[in-house]
């Protein structure tokens, strides 16, 4: 079935039938936290790293599609692609959606790389909500992720950085949200606001105002969305526009009702695959 986005967005809120039903106050679940490591050691890094799931489209590779860890990449590439840079979210790698979208993503003719953030031993997992505290220590260790995964890149003979895309999924949005760094052509920002709630301390979002960045939504997202009655905003969108609004590459996509885990939704590729096409030039 086509889908009703085109591939790039103009700088204004794309979605359908986005009445959000009035949602009755309810008890605030309970929390749970495990583990207590939220930085990384130099060992986690470079394990994060060379742990990190990579797949390489056929253009790099000269046959089959590569799919594993970094540590399992070939040294015998010479081909070089375009790359995004993937941050999970509060599952990890092991959630199959990420593999799914990288091997998705090799069809486009771009490699990928997601460092794995579980790498570090013991490290503080949570069921949401939890204290902001909690919440930020997570932020800083996933910001620390995408310089571990750049400086990998840099020297890999495989991977073109200078056409450079960072994304990311609700955890991991957040620290693409805030990346302050220069590196990248873009940013794609999934199941993640860029607003002040529960999440967050403050948003801090510090997304470059003149470079493309796509953020895609549900209209209903369970954590983000003014559906989740503990979101901690009264204000809030539920989605990035306020934060890119003087951005004119920028663009939202809201998907009526869909799950948090959007990525291999039919609206969710075809915006990603005309942002990746118009930024990266496969």
């Amino acid at each position: 079935m086509k889908s009703p986005f085109p591939p790039l967005l103009a700088p204004w809120l794309v979605a359908a039938s986005l009445v959000v039903p009035g949602v009755q106050a309810q008890t605030v679940p309970a929390g749970e936290l495990k583990g207590s490591a939220s930085m990384h050691t130099v060992d986690s890094a470079r394990a994060a790293v060379l742990g990190a799931a990579v797949v390489l489209p056929a253009s790099v590779t000269g046959g089959a599609v590569f799919a594993g860890p970094l540590r399992e990449v070939p040294t015998t590439l010479n081909a070089k692609a375009p790359v995004v840079v993937f941050l999970h979210g509060s599952s990890g790698l092991g959630l199959k959606a990420i593999a799914e979208w990288q091997a998705w993503l090799a069809t486009q003719g771009v490699a990928s790389i997601a460092p794995d953030s579980f790498a570090l031993p013991d490290r503080l997992t949570y069921k949401s909500p939890v204290s902001r505290d909690v919440y930020e220590k997570i932020h800083a260790l996933r910001l620390s992720e995408i310089a571990l995964a750049v400086q990998a890149l840099q020297a890999a003979p495989w991977a073109d950085t200078t056409r450079m895309v960072l994304a990311g999924t609700s955890e991991g949005a957040t620290a693409v949200a805030r990346y302050t760094g220069k590196e990248f052509s873009g940013r794609i920002i999934y199941s993640w606001s860029c607003e002040d709630n529960y999440f967050v301390s403050e948003h801090r979002t510090a997304l470059p105002a003149d470079r493309p960045v796509l953020n895609v939504m549900s209209s209903t997202d369970v954590f983000f969305s003014p559906s989740n009655p503990w979101l901690g905003n009264p204000a809030a969108q539920g989605h990035c526009a306020r934060s890119i609004k003087d951005n004119k590459q920028a663009s939202v996509v809201l998907i009526p009702g869909a799950p948090h885990t959007l990525l291999n939704l039919p609206p969710a590729r075809h915006a990603t695959a005309g942002f990746v096409r118009d930024v990266l030039k496969p």
